[in-house]
């Protein structure tokens, strides 16, 4: 195997159902990668214990998780798709980078304080060293470009400080990651809170659209979403619930802003929240049907989950015998 492009990298949590911000910002714009450069795409299974699991829970989200990465259009073919445990230099890895990664450079990490809050009971080791392991995700594949939501740039930040300070100490080791940040669909917004970011964890059901929900619910929570007394279809600061429909709905017809501010120009929110209603449960019907054709054929899955793996961990066993050498562990 002669690597001549470019390496992408990116993972999901089988934490949960995923949402349509996961779809938007995340997965749906992984398969435009697939071509120009060697694409890994990872269940992330050891990220998600950080926060207790229900085994059973988490084995089924596990080959949900993989089967929504194909229905969303990565073709097993053209992208290396697995599960992080199947590969155990990442949590090698993982551990390596934790003695070049600062106490204090963790501490600031925003998401370990909001989780924290969250599990307060559970505050634990892994919680706070998760972006470490992310790092050894990242780095493992000699990745040159991270897909990544605006909630996740800091921890590729900490990446990025990781890999050159481990650089400078033992010379040429990792490649430095580059973030990719779609402008367009970069945040998805809670629908009943649209200053808070769109959570599969939100205990707020109509808060949330999952990629799975029925067209009926789709529409029902879009029907109830928050907007403003002004009655104006209007992207703007002051308009926070307004532009998250906007968003939303531009990114599922591909119409610009001010097309969609002059399609509902003197019309009611009413009519506007069932449009956009429709377009989001529509662009998701052919994933709602592949998934469920996919997960049908565990066989099959499991088969994707065997072959990504094995390739992985080709890449893999390439980096982590030049972390051995270089740190000087004996082979």
């Amino acid at each position: 195997m002669i690597q001549d492009k470019k390496v992408v990298f990116s993972g999901v949590q089988p934490s949960g159902n995923l949402t349509i911000g996961n779809y938007l910002g995340a997965i749906k714009n992984f398969s435009r990668f697939s071509d120009e450069y060697k694409t890994f795409y990872c269940v992330v299974d050891l990220h998600a214990i950080t926060v207790r699991q229900v085994p059973a829970d988490l084995r089924r989200r596990t080959y949900e998780t993989l089967a929504l990465y194909m229905a969303c259009g990565l073709d097993e073919k053209k992208n290396t798709l697995f599960v992080q445990s199947h590969v155990p230099a990442h949590a090698e890895l993982g551990w390596m980078l934790d003695c070049y990664t600062m106490f204090g450079e963790l501490s600031r990490m925003t998401q370990f304080k909001d989780k924290s809050q969250k599990h307060a009971e559970n505050i634990n080791a892994g919680l706070f060293t998760y972006p470490a392991l992310m790092a050894a995700d990242i780095l493992l594949y000699q990745t040159d470009l991270v897909p990544v939501g605006i909630d996740q740039k800091q921890h590729l930040e900490l990446t990025r400080d990781v890999a050159m300070r481990f650089n400078q100490a033992y010379g040429d080791t990792f490649a430095i990651p580059e973030g990719y940040i779609p402008t367009d669909t970069m945040k998805i917004m809670s629908l009943t809170e649209p200053t808070s970011k769109m959570s599969k964890s939100d205990e707020n059901q109509n808060a949330v659209v999952y990629i799975l929900d029925s067209k009926d619910d789709i529409i029902r929570k879009f029907k109830k979403a928050v907007t403003d007394s002004e009655a104006s279809v209007r992207y703007a600061p002051e308009k926070p619930g307004v532009s998250n429909l906007m968003t939303i709905y531009r990114a599922f017809t591909g119409k610009s802003l001010e097309d969609i501010e002059r399609e509902f120009d003197g019309k009611g929110y009413g009519e506007f929240k069932l449009a956009v209603g429709e377009a989001c449960a529509d662009g998701l019907a052919p994933v709602r049907d592949e998934f469920a054709r996919l997960m049908a054929d565990k066989a099959h899955l499991e088969s994707v989950m065997k072959a990504g793996a094995d390739e992985a961990a080709y890449y893999a066993r390439r980096t982590m015998s030049k972390v051995r050498r270089k740190i000087g562990f004996v082979n």
